[in-house]
């Protein structure tokens, strides 16, 4: 009876210590933290979720982010991206859902890439034939610098907007116009 006790009591501090841990280990702080951006166009909105790494004096574009290949475009999970209405991205419509986006970066244009494959870590797991759209559009270099990833919207007016996607000396535009 006695053994029963003290192996009782064992297991229960050995399950609090355990816990104790875990507890811990979820309160640690994301190095690229979470963002969300969103603009409202009428009864429309889009909704983008994205990691925010820094550039924290590393060569990024050509060099972490290799021109030419797919990209997460953020740091941690697959950017998303949620629409409530069809959008005409860069003249192309994109159905009204929720998207993991990816880009793939090049000088002085990038591909824009909406992909139905939900929940992603990185692009390690992007496959192509799951794309829905893909879109060409112009790059141009900043005077300034961009230290976080930024995203943003700008010159939204009559159904449009252009949404900026912004890090180190680097911006990408996407024309969106919204379709009510």
């Amino acid at each position: 009876m006695m053994k029963n006790s003290i192996l009782a009591v064992v297991v229960m501090i050995l399950s609090l210590w355990a816990t104790d841990g875990l507890a811990q280990e979820a309160l640690k702080p994301r190095v690229s933290p979470l963002a969300v951006v969103t603009f409202k166009e009428h009864d429309t909105y889009v909704k983008i979720t994205y990691g925010r790494p820094h550039k924290r004096d590393r060569e990024l574009f050509g060099t972490l982010v290799p021109y030419g290949k797919v990209w997460r475009t953020g740091a941690n999970e697959a950017t998303e991206v949620t629409l409530t209405g069809d959008v005409r991205v860069a003249g192309k419509i994109l159905k009204a859902g929720t998207y993991s986006l990816f880009t793939i970066p090049n000088e002085d244009n990038w591909t824009i890439i909406f992909n139905n494959d939900l929940g992603q870590w990185g692009s390690y797991e992007y496959k192509e034939e799951d794309d829905v759209l893909r879109v060409s559009v112009s790059a141009e270099q900043l005077e300034s610098i961009y230290e976080p990833l930024t995203m943003e919207f700008e010159n939204m007016e009559d159904g449009k907007a252009n949404w900026l996607i912004m890090w180190d000396s680097t911006k990408a535009i996407i024309p969106l116009e919204f379709m009510w």
